[in-house]
């Protein structure tokens, strides 16, 4: 939810929330909201995932794509819808968030969420330089223990879903650029699944893939061996796929 009063056509029942991972080679952030707040005489710093209410002039896609695109300036960025949250108590987990609604013009009511996560390279896509809400941060994902109302449970799903997804859906190409080396995805799977693989395994699975495809060209400039340079295949993987089932 926005921190400002919303227009009359907002659907006060229904909101979207976005968990924004962003990559970097080396570790997992996720884009929070910093919320400052004063409440029975003291003052509060907490964050939350971007999110915001529903319009009734607009589906949950929509929404969502919306909500990214306020807070980052950036479209066409990889969005999964993968939860609904509805618990009548979800908002009311702590007397100062009730609180911070009614400063905003939220009226209390129930309000079911619909989750999204969606994936951003964050060197690739220079989103820093996008980030439009000054008060919108990245955190490691491996740091963060504690948000406002329920988003953490919200950030939890996300990471389950998304480790999930990356051993069934050719979701890590989102992240890597249109070449690569076998090192950079096996870096990519160890940090979003937040362990290390052993290098021989992975390479042998890789081998397997006939839509990840060498090409000849290696790197240039490195101080160590070169590495090849391969290349994903969205046509070869869906036929692959399609084949399979």
């Amino acid at each position: 939810m926005k921190d400002s009063n919303g227009p009359i056509n907002l659907n006060f029942h229904v909101s979207v929330d976005c968990v924004v991972f962003g990559f970097e080679f080396g570790r997992l952030n996720v884009l929070l909201i910093e919320r400052n707040m004063q409440f029975e005489g003291r003052e509060y710093n907490d964050l939350k995932l971007p999110g915001d209410l529903v319009s009734k002039d607009e589906n949950l896609d929509t929404a969502a794509t919306r909500v990214l695109r306020e807070l980052t300036g950036l479209e066409n960025i990889y969005l999964k819808q993968y939860g609904a949250i509805g618990s009548p108590h979800r908002l009311k987990r702590q007397a100062r968030d009730m609180e911070w609604l009614k400063s905003i013009g939220h009226p209390e009511e129930i309000v079911v969420t619909v989750a999204y996560y969606s994936l951003i390279n964050i060197d690739r896509d220079k989103v820093n330089n996008f980030i439009i809400q000054s008060n919108a941060r990245w955190y490691k994902v491996s740091e963060v223990n504690e948000l406002a109302f329920d988003h953490i449970s919200i950030l939890q799903q996300a990471l389950q879903t998304l480790r999930s997804d990356l051993k069934s859906r050719p979701i890590a190409y989102e992240l890597l650029p249109p070449k690569f080396t076998l090192g950079q995805l096996q870096q990519l799977h160890e940090v979003i699944l937040g362990s290390k693989l052993d290098k021989r395994n992975f390479r042998k699975k890789v081998a397997n893939m006939p839509y990840i495809l060498p090409i000849n060209e290696k790197q240039t400039d490195v101080s160590h061996k070169p590495a090849r340079f391969y290349s994903f295949h969205s046509k070869i993987y869906e036929k692959t796929r399609k084949n399979s089932f």
